[in-house]
């Protein structure tokens, strides 16, 4: 399955114990980098969604963040009678030592412990966080599925490409061998001495042997077929591809510095600059 690692998603959602809000975004990675940003109700949560996550995505460098806000109304604030009192003694001792000191309410509420916060529903919390990553994970995929068949189509022409040189350099061979082999005997003869046939073909041999392209032309049809195989695959490929696209530049290399034809030269070239074309998008799938 070719995804990309690119992606943006999120969800969210109203429940009793709160509104909470998930987004996911990722970028290229060599492996899973997972950077979660949790409030403080959902830190006790951090390695089950790390867990929810890494059972979906295999690369990417991902930022995982949470949003809550929990249930708000004027019947859920309660004082701690216990600290209100206390604070109402020290106010009475320190207004007898500080005639002139006063406070405002707000400046009260904002004590800490004064107000007590109600109790989380800490199970029912922690399903509605699941619940909701699960949906943003739900878009997350699909959205690199998206983007991966676009990346398959774009993979797919360039080795269409590649495929086509190939045939072009192999139709090229015979006239190519033919030229080298003219090239040679007019050398020869230049030199005005008895021509040895014998020393010629031995000659001839040891030149054709020297610019002779067909392994790397067979390698590289090899390597067209099984990137085609690996893009079918329903895993992550991404890897694979990455190194194949080594095993093509070395082959265009080694095509180039066989070369001793301007056609071929140029085939090498642009066999690089479709190799390097394959291996940009290549870096952006899963």
């Amino acid at each position: 399955m070719i995804r990309s690692m690119t992606a943006f998603a999120g969800a969210e959602a109203t429940t009793p114990q709160g509104w909470l809000a998930c987004e996911l975004r990722a970028v290229n990675h060599r492996y899973l980098e997972i950077n979660p940003r949790l409030p403080d109700e959902l830190r006790s949560l951090e390695s089950q969604l790390r867990e929810q996550v890494t059972a979906r995505l295999s690369r990417g460098k991902v930022d995982l963040t949470f949003r809550y806000r929990a249930p708000q109304g004027a019947a859920e604030l309660r004082l701690d009678d216990a600290v209100a009192a206390r604070m109402a003694a020290l106010a009475h001792e320190l207004r007898n030592r500080f005639p002139g000191m006063h406070t405002d309410f707000a400046t009260l509420l904002a004590w800490p412990g004064l107000l007590v916060k109600p109790e989380l529903d800490q199970e029912g919390l922690a399903a509605a966080a699941l619940a909701v990553l699960g949906r943003a994970l739900d878009e997350f995929v699909a959205t690199r599925e998206r983007e991966g068949d676009k990346l398959r189509a774009a993979i797919a022409e360039r080795l269409g490409a590649v495929e086509r040189i190939v045939a072009d350099v192999r139709a090229w061979l015979p006239e190519i061998r033919a030229a080298l082999r003219a090239r040679l005997e007019q050398r020869l003869a230049e030199l005005k001495q008895p021509l040895d046939p014998g020393r010629l073909e031995q000659e001839l041999v040891l030149q054709v042997q020297r610019i002779d392209v067909d392994e790397e032309l067979d390698r590289l049809a090899a390597h067209v077929a099984e990137a085609r195989r690996v893009l079918g695959l329903e895993e992550a490929v991404g890897r694979r591809l990455d190194f194949l696209m080594q095993e093509f530049n070395r082959e265009a290399n080694t095509l180039g510095s066989k070369s001793v034809d301007p056609r071929t030269t140029r085939a090498s070239v642009e066999l690089k600059v479709l190799i390097e074309q394959i291996r940009e998008q290549v870096q952006n799938i899963e």
